[in-house]
């Protein structure tokens, strides 16, 4: 059976082949009944300074090996960009 590290690893790479989009890192990953729920920050657009990068949330579901079962874009935003604090 695959760690969730293999797992994320796995995800992040599937995810850079389907979008054409460089993965940055992992913001967070659980495991429920359905399967491996992780999100994946990616760098949509590379610009000079960095700070202005911008980036997107994909919120993924993968099977216990790793495999997308589904993925979705759920936010864009610059690098530089405060995030409020979830609740």
């Amino acid at each position: 059976m695959k760690t969730g590290l293999q797992i994320a690893q796995h995800v992040k790479e599937q995810l850079a082949e389907l979008t054409h989009v460089k993965p940055d890192t992992i913001s967070s990953i659980s495991k429920d009944e359905q399967g491996w729920h992780i999100s994946v920050e990616m760098i949509e657009m590379k610009r000079i300074p960095e700070a202005t990068d911008m980036l997107a949330t994909y919120e993924t579901l993968s099977d216990e090996e790793g495999n997308l079962i589904n993925f979705r874009r759920t936010r864009r935003y610059l690098r530089e960009q405060i995030m409020e604090k979830e609740e």
